[in-house]
């Protein structure tokens, strides 16, 4: 048990605090390029080490259908909203997953359904 102790307070404190980025809300809608999702996140960025990094819309069988890429923290901007347009959304599919990802968890294995509005 001392092991685990002396263990668990090695740790960097990144690792310590990780959290997943939480979504927030979601929109999305079509156009004649594909679709433009905007999804609002919330993390407690901490700066380079701890920062929410991304997004991504995933078909209901987890194929990856389009990502956003957030490249910098957004520390003292909570929550904040991210668009991507371009994304194709097969059809006949009415629901797709919204997934983050953080600096140091990498993709949440939390996914969030969203309905797709009638187009």
């Amino acid at each position: 048990m001392k092991h685990l102790a002396l263990l668990l307070c090695c740790l960097p404190a990144s690792l310590a605090v990780a959290d997943p980025a939480v979504i927030e809300s979601v929109e999305a809608r079509p156009g004649a390029s594909g679709w433009t999702f905007s999804v609002t996140l919330r993390h407690g960025d901490t700066g380079w080490d701890d920062y929410a990094d991304g997004w991504r819309v995933l078909a209901p069988d987890g194929t990856v259908l389009g990502t956003r890429e957030l490249a910098h923290p957004h520390v003292n901007e909570q929550p904040f909203t991210r668009s991507q347009s371009g994304i194709e959304i097969p059809a006949g599919m009415t629901e797709v997953d919204i997934q983050s990802s953080t600096s140091v968890e990498d993709w949440s294995g939390e996914t969030v359904r969203f309905t797709l509005p009638s187009s």
